[in-house]
């Protein structure tokens, strides 16, 4: 009877976890709907600047509810860098894998870092501001480095191919056009007029008919 008493009760704690500090007011929380805050509160204050408590604040909660989905902070960046970096590799393999020219698989790559970039707005943001100081940082930005890298290699082999402009070095061409879809996160607003599919047509409609040979 005891037994089936301490039970319960932890059953009913775990509850209260999941509730938000037992509060029957507050829908259940997920790791999902954690981490959401937990980007776009890094993005707001910084990730130095956030803690714990600050968190379960933003989520009205407690620290032990919030313990209760992760092991701290760091974690939730770990999670947050590979939602993008995730969403990032994944577009690239896709248009590594197509058939065709080189230059229709760079096509395929801008446009993929695009929509990646759309659907992970919020974690691609706080990608791109992390600068190394932890060893979660550090990862992740040998996971960008590659993904860099790759982007790079459909750029040298559309050159290689004859597609584009051989006056164009293709170092420089890589840089601008990562440079160019790493800006869209400073104004580009998916409630916005333009839609992920318009903003990839225009941004590959600029790139592409300048690039080619």
């Amino acid at each position: 009877m005891a037994n089936n008493t301490a039970g319960r009760a932890l059953d009913e704690t775990a509850g209260a976890f999941r509730r938000g500090n037992g509060r029957t007011d507050r829908p259940p929380y997920d790791l999902d709907a954690v981490l959401d805050v937990a980007v776009a509160t890094f993005n707001e204050r910084g990730y130095e600047a956030t803690s714990i408590s600050v968190l379960a604040e933003r989520l009205g909660t407690s620290k032990s509810a919030l313990y209760y989905h992760v092991s701290g902070k760091e974690e939730l960046l770990d999670r947050a860098l590979s939602r993008a970096l995730d969403a990032l590799e994944g577009e690239i393999a896709d248009a590594e894998a197509l058939p065709g020219s080189a230059a229709e698989r760079l096509e395929a790559a801008l446009r993929g870092a695009v929509r990646a970039l759309v659907a992970e707005l919020p974690a691609v943001t706080l990608l791109l501001r992390v600068r190394g100081n932890t060893e979660v940082e550090r990862e992740a930005l040998r996971r960008r480095r590659s993904v860099d890298h790759r982007l790079s290699a459909l750029v040298d082999a559309a050159h290689v191919e004859g597609s584009l402009r051989a006056d164009l070095d293709s170092g420089t061409t890589s840089r601008l056009l990562f440079g160019m879809i790493n800006s869209l996160v400073e104004w580009y607003h998916p409630d916005g007029p333009l839609s992920a599919q318009g903003l990839a047509d225009t941004l590959v409609s600029v790139a592409m008919d300048g690039l080619r040979a």
